[in-house]
């Protein structure tokens, strides 16, 4: 049995877990069903214990936000006889493992750079110092190191902008069955967005768009799914009528919005690949996003969607004005949205892993 010990900074069940989250969970606990034995270290979760098994995924908490790092390398010499493998999960600050561990392989896992994101969530010096500096130097360790990451626009930021030189894709799956047929969308021109509202995901430019849309197609309503520190602020800025802020939802209930939406606005600085989108797809909803990295690989232009010219509200608006005025277009689009989310699968993932977990050990 390959013993793998995972470092990542938040674990499924942490209040802050988003995409990269699902994905670390997605692919371990198929593993484990694979015969792997896996251990997940990652930060602490104040309402939840110390050591906690989740399908099949033995979970260990231990350090903060900012102190994880530390604590995960000590957890590692400490026991480094238990495991075999090492995977280095990156979301803006890395383990930095390749520092301390000389003995054993390592793979990271890198879902996208962050450079864009240090102007919208930290403030200055902070922000130029990760941006012009310290992510350039983190990433400098992991040179030579196989680097897994979610999507070809990361894979060429990584190779281009950090000089890693072994890169393999390992794509986002799909946690939930696609409808069988394209669905009824609600008789009322909906739009909708899902995301954390964190001001980098860019929410208030989904908002602002709408109310362009409303102001063409007065009947026009828009649902606003996701939690964060932004949500009040937005409540407050933007108290708009056909507007719905519902906050964090149940899954089911994000998949009904989901699908009874005509068209799901999906602005961003940057993205890793955007598992909402496919999501999205999977309820027969074609996505209107910004083109930057990470959409432009999961959003395909004029077939399951459409990635914007100039990344504006006016031209999400435009666009999203266009195609409601158009259902013939807008059907079609949905149709191939559909079909694309049929084709994706964690399964292949996971596949990518094993080989690559395989080739390392021997």
């Amino acid at each position: 049995m390959v013993r793998i010990l995972w470092f990542n900074w938040r674990d499924i069940k942490h209040p802050d877990a988003g995409g990269a989250e699902v994905y670390t969970h997605e692919v371990a606990s198929r593993l484990v069903k694979k015969g792997y034995d896996i251990t997940l270290f990652t930060a602490d979760i104040p309402s939840r214990t110390k050591q906690e098994v989740i399908d099949g995924v033995k979970i260990i908490r231990n350090g903060g936000k900012f102190n994880v790092y530390k604590k995960a390398e000590k957890f590692y010499k400490k026991n480094k006889d238990d495991f075999d493998i090492i995977i280095d999960e990156i979301n803006g600050r890395p383990f930095l493992t390749p520092k301390y561990i000389k003995d054993k392989p390592i793979i990271a896992v890198f879902h996208q750079s962050i450079k864009e994101e240090w102007f919208y969530e930290t403030s200055f010096p902070v922000n130029y110092l990760c941006y012009y500096y310290l992510e350039r130097k983190w990433l400098s360790f992991y040179k030579g190191v196989t680097v897994l990451t979610v999507s070809n626009s990361s894979k060429e930021d990584l190779i281009h902008s950090y000089n890693l030189d072994d890169v393999i894709i390992a794509p986002n799956g799909l946690n939930i069955n696609p409808l069988q047929s394209t669905p009824k969308k609600s008789n009322i021109p909906t739009l909708i967005f899902v995301g954390r509202m964190k001001k980098h995901k860019l929410p208030d430019h989904a908002i602002s768009a709408f109310k362009i849309i409303k102001n063409m197609i007065p009947t026009a309503q828009m649902n606003v799914i996701g939690d964060g520190y932004f949500l009040d602020k937005l409540r407050k800025r933007f108290n708009i009528s056909d507007i719905i802020f519902h906050g964090k939802v149940d899954g089911q209930r994000k998949l009904e919005l989901l699908r009874t939406a005509h068209i799901m606005l999906m602005p961003s600085v940057r993205e890793g690949w955007g598992l909402v989108v496919t999501e999205a797809n999977a309820m027969g909803t074609p996505v209107i996003g910004y083109n930057v990295p990470g959409l432009s690989d999961s959003i395909q232009h004029n077939k399951t969607g459409f990635l914007t010219m100039t990344n504006t509200p006016e031209n999400i608006a435009e666009i999203a004005i266009n195609l409601l005025n158009d259902p013939i277009k807008l059907q079609k689009l949905s149709h191939n949205a559909l079909e694309f989310s049929k084709t994706i699968s964690w399964d292949k993932t996971v596949e990518i892993y094993h080989k690559v977990i395989t080739l390392k050990l021997n």
